[in-house]
């Protein structure tokens, strides 16, 4: 008993737990001595089974109950393979012996209930192989997470948050996102910004971030915030990416509830919220969901399939009908419990592809000798096809990486079925050609010409990440060539090129105003920057450019279709500048650009356009956006060939220089 009570303590010593349990008396927490609590039924045991069981979260975790009179706490877990489990925790001072679960029939679920327990109690499942070790393992469908250091569970109830924001949903569902502006803002919580206290490492709880990120992206003109690192994870350093508690919203910044409450908060100020979500793999901690009862469970059984070897870290058993509806319950859970907007998912190619990371005779390949994963596949095409389905306007997005084909297409016509793709070979050929000196962009241009070729070939967002700013690649700014000024006047030219390219749009935080250094999780963004002229400047620009983009459908209602894009001049290479039209349904609200790559003013400018009348400037690199009570200059086009268009104009367009026209 004794050796079995030392290997039952808590990993992270929790002397809270330890000093609870010493003042209670183990008679006082017996479980009930029956099995089926009215939770598990035959119904649910069987679409579990089957990979259907939508709602599992409901049943399996941690869930109060009253039962015989006692109010308490229900448990269940699958552990096929377990010799035994119990519920160990604060209350019988994780002791394996005291609470032991009963198997429900033909399901390797466990199950318990105990009396007595509240809100906030810290606890795992102690689970015996069949070798005889215990493993200490912290609930797979917990709603609530222990803050780190410590790995525990905690008994939580979402079930009473009082929602208002209905008028948002009913929006959001009478929608088509695809021809809904989206000009996403991503964030990671805890170095957004720091509150001058030691508690919880300065980081802002939900509550204070609801309001103050709130406050900045609606100020801003984002549509959306898409945010890092949700779920609970162990490690920061992790930036939410490897997760440990995926039903958890992560105790960093507060309770599953205050979670609610900055969604509810967030939706009321119009903001659609958007979490990353990571399907693809999950790491080893011992408390976590890798050799969960003792064998690969959570993940493929054969390491050549089952482990990551660039990140150390396992890979989901698509395969096996429990695994893919852990999933997608998890996906779902967000969607319905959390009133989440979307969810874009992490590491899609390293799903896609068995060979993906691993060197040459360290993968299997599927039943046709390929490199696709055919499990994953199906995973996408059931997981997308619910989300389609439910048709309230969420959405999910892909980080693919390849040119992997049909991601956004119907899984009816043999896609994947994802809403949008992340445009990564957009983003890879824009920041190359963006850090070159512009005398060599003219040998360049193509790199901001192709991406057009394929723009309607899926559903795609532009986006410039967390990842293109870090790990030595440099802040957006200090990838910029030339002195400083120049820096900032290269994107600004950069910015307005992306908001007029086709695609919906993303920015990591601290690049609308010109954050210095790389980003770190650990610390706040320069906040005090944007007090500096040419910061506060860049911010104003940028702020400028997405309320033009949220003005004109124009700019999102046709970016799948070519009819909404059109080269005035795409061939200027030895000048590097850029011209072209964007269009709506109408054709009525038309935008004309202009950008100039190069610090050489061409004071004799002349763009073709298509039709006589006037071209009234909206937006410049000098001045910005106009406002309502400010009037850009109209400019009256003239019968004059010119870039293969029947008509042109003069405009002296500047060093660095960008212009907006409506006609």
């Amino acid at each position: 008993m004794t050796k079995r009570k030392k290997a039952g303590a808590h990993p992270a010593s929790n002397a809270r737990g330890k000093a609870r349990a010493e003042h209670k008396q183990e008679g006082d927490l017996k479980p009930a001595r029956m099995s089926g609590y009215g939770m598990l039924g035959e119904l649910d045991r069987y679409l579990y089974g089957e990979g259907r069981h939508y709602r599992i979260y409901e049943k399996l975790g941690a869930h109060p109950l009253t039962y015989h009179g006692q109010a308490g706490y229900y448990f269940a877990v699958w552990a096929p393979h377990a010799a035994s489990v119990s519920v160990v925790g604060d209350f019988n001072g994780w002791n394996p012996d005291l609470n032991p679960m009963t198997q429900a029939e033909d399901s390797g679920i466990y199950e318990a209930f105990v009396p007595g327990l509240a809100y906030g109690q810290l606890y795992k499942f102690a689970i015996t192989t069949p070798s005889g070790k215990i493993l200490f393992k912290a609930d797979p469908y917990a709603f609530s997470a222990e803050y780190r250091p410590g790995t525990a569970s905690v008994t939580s109830d979402i079930s009473d948050f009082k929602w208002s924001d209905s008028s948002w949903l009913a929006k959001r569902a009478a929608s088509d996102p695809l021809k809904s502006p989206m000009a996403i803002y991503e964030a990671h919580l805890g170095s957004w910004k720091k509150k001058n206290r030691q508690e919880r490492d300065g980081c802002f709880s939900y509550m204070e971030a609801a309001h103050e990120l709130a406050d900045y992206v609606k100020r801003m003109g984002y549509t959306h915030v898409e945010l890092m690192g949700i779920a609970e994870h162990p490690f920061d350093g992790s930036w939410g990416y490897q997760v440990t508690g995926y039903f958890a919203p992560t105790s960093r910044y507060g309770t599953p509830k205050e979670f609610m409450y900055f969604v509810n908060y967030l939706h009321k100020k119009g903001i659609g919220v958007i979490l990353d979500w990571v399907p693809a793999h999950f790491p080893k901690d011992a408390h976590g969901l890798a050799d969960f009862d003792g064998q690969a469970l959570y993940e493929y059984a054969d390491p050549r399939k089952g482990e990551h070897p660039d990140w150390g870290t396992k890979v989901f058993d698509y395969g096996k009908n429990e695994v893919s509806n852990f999933l997608i319950a998890n996906a779902l859970y967000w969607l319905e419990e959390y009133h989440i907007d979307g969810l874009r998912v992490d590491a899609v190619a390293s799903m896609l592809y068995l060979d993906y990371g691993r060197q040459d005779g360290c993968w299997v390949p599927n039943k046709y000798g390929e490199n696709k994963n055919l499990e994953a596949m199906e995973f996408f095409k059931h997981l997308n096809s619910i989300i389609a389905g439910r048709k309230d306007g969420t959405i999910i997005i892909a980080e693919e990486s390849t040119a992997w084909p049909k991601v956004t297409h119907r899984p009816e016509d043999d896609g994947l079925g994802f809403t949008f793709k992340w445009n990564m070979g957009w983003m890879h050929d824009f920041l190359e050609y963006m850090k070159l000196d512009p005398y060599f962009r003219k040998y360049n241009h193509n790199k901001m010409t192709f991406g057009i070729t394929y723009c309607t070939s899926e559903n795609f967002v532009l986006v410039l990440s967390h990842d293109e700013v870090v790990h030595l690649k440099c802040s957006m700014i200090n990838k910029m060539p030339g002195i400083y000024e120049d820096k900032f006047a290269n994107l600004k030219v950069g910015y307005t090129f992306m908001l007029g390219h086709p695609g919906k749009k993303l920015l990591f935080m601290g690049q609308d105003f010109g954050q210095f250094h790389e980003w770190d999780e650990k610390v706040s963004l320069d906040w005090h920057l944007v007090n500096e002229p040419l910061h506060a400047d860049l911010q104003n620009y940028v702020r400028g450019l997405l309320t033009l983009y949220r003005s004109y459908p124009a700019l999102y209602s046709l970016d799948g279709d070519y009819r909404g894009f059109e080269w005035i001049n795409a061939n200027d290479g030895d000048r590097s500048i850029f011209s072209f039209i964007r269009r709506d349904e109408t054709q009525k609200k038309n935008l004309l650009f202009i950008c100039n790559f190069t610090p050489v003013a061409r004071d004799d400018y002349r763009v073709g356009v298509p039709k006589k009348g006037f071209y009234t400037l909206l937006l410049d690199n000098e001045h910005g956006l106009y406002g309502k009570n400010e009037k850009g200059a109209a400019y009256a086009s003239e019968k004059s060939e010119c870039d293969g268009q029947p008509y042109s104009f003069e405009y002296s367009l500047p060093a660095y220089g960008t212009a907006v026209f409506r006609f």
